[in-house]
């Protein structure tokens, strides 16, 4: 059985403890490992790195993982230990992996890559001429509603794509009252790196790109809903970054996205996230996992009419697309995938311009905020 190390860093935030350490590193290695083409199987050995010796060693207790440490730098400098991934903050993101690169690892990590295209753009640089494996996670490409979407487009079900309407997000409880939020202070505070048009408008480009069209042009408008919160420690902070981003997009091919993000909204939609596809021919919702289509000869015939209730029950109109196929985790998925890249080298369209592309989304989308107008998308040079 060959051997695969990993060195984890950042894996004590919720995202990723629970999707990256538990639902895909622990979830492979206690599967048996990954099995090759050759047959052979590829053990998983994972070590995870943190400033919290406690933390790290109550995790490791918790989860049967024989290896952890407070030291990045002996982690880096250790040769049986070929993979390197981050989850950590996004202001300390692109030095690590600099950092990383420079001790001879392939790298894999969360987004955004950075709050700066420039710094994005010379770190995707310097992986690619590096000669290693790196990666982003584009996570919600592996989400079973969107791959539904992805087979409807490959079917042409469509016909041609008219649209794109996102709604993204949920009610984050500002921390009074006793409920806790559910997400960090830190996505409330510029100088930590929050905010949600870098969080989101990231995502939103990859899920574009690839799915419908690439972005030409985008007008976003940012907003501060909730001007103050509630920390962890139960203390009042001021917000000074935004909770809510309207934004607009521009594809190749002449489709028109429009997006919504926002935790300052209450759900009243079918998932915490949908995207519905309209095209000459047919329409499509999707959400995390269950999709709805519409085709065109199965479309009813409003008239608009305001002094009777409406007599279609619109839901009733549209049929859901089966599960055709078993779809394992979407970050397992990914993983996996990356793995592969790097041991086999299997294709892999998701490196680290991927991740400069989205900063540079999310940059545009700060500056149009700013200046109140739209701006073009112009291609990366890398």
């Amino acid at each position: 059985m060959a051997r695969l190390g990993i060195i984890l860093h950042g894996v004590t935030g919720r995202m990723g403890y629970n999707q990256h350490l538990v639902r895909s590193i622990l979830a492979l290695r206690d599967q048996g490992g990954i099995t090759l083409k050759s047959g052979e199987k590829l053990e998983i050995d994972p070590i995870i790195v943190g400033r919290n010796g406690a933390k790290m060693e109550e995790l490791a207790k918790k989860h049967n993982i024989k290896r952890w440490s407070t030291d990045l730098d002996a982690a880096l400098a250790n040769p049986d230990d070929t993979i390197f991934f981050d989850a950590g903050t996004t202001l300390m993101r692109a030095e690590l992996l600099s950092k990383a690169l420079d001790a001879g690892k392939h790298v894999y990590c969360e987004k955004p890559i950075s709050d700066d295209l420039q710094v994005a753009l010379d770190l995707a640089r310097k992986a690619r001429g590096s000669g290693l494996k790196h990666g982003v996670v584009q996570d919600k490409l592996f989400l079973p509603g969107l791959r539904k979407l992805a087979l409807l487009r490959d079917s042409g079900f469509f016909g041609k794509i008219l649209s794109v309407r996102g709604e993204f997000g949920y009610w984050v409880f500002e921390g009074d009252w006793g409920v806790p939020a559910q997400r960090p202070s830190w996505n409330y505070r510029k100088g930590d790196g929050g905010g949600i048009i870098l969080d989101m408008l990231c995502h939103w480009r990859y899920v574009l790109d690839n799915l419908f069209g690439e972005v030409k042009a985008v007008s976003c408008l940012g907003a501060t809903h909730i001007p103050r919160r509630i920390d962890e420690q139960g203390k009042p902070y001021d917000c000074d970054t935004d909770d809510a981003a309207y934004a607009t997009f521009e594809l190749e091919g002449g489709a028109i996205a429009q997006v919504n993000s926002s935790w300052a909204v209450r759900v009243r939609r079918d998932d915490l996230v949908t995207f519905q596809v309209d095209g000459t021919h047919g329409s499509a919702v999707a959400g995390l996992t269950k999709c709805w289509s519409q085709h065109r000869v199965n479309t009813p015939k409003p008239v608009w009419n305001p002094d009777q209730p409406q007599t279609i029950d619109f839901y009733k109109t549209w049929d859901e697309v089966p599960d055709t196929q078993a779809v394992d985790n979407g970050f397992k998925a990914q993983w996996e995938m990356f793995i592969r890249h790097v041991v086999e080298d299997a294709p892999w369209p998701y490196g680290l311009e991927a991740g400069a592309k989205g900063v540079q989304l999310a940059e545009l989308g700060l500056k149009s905020w700013a200046e109140r107008r739209w701006l073009d998308v112009p291609a990366l040079e890398f």
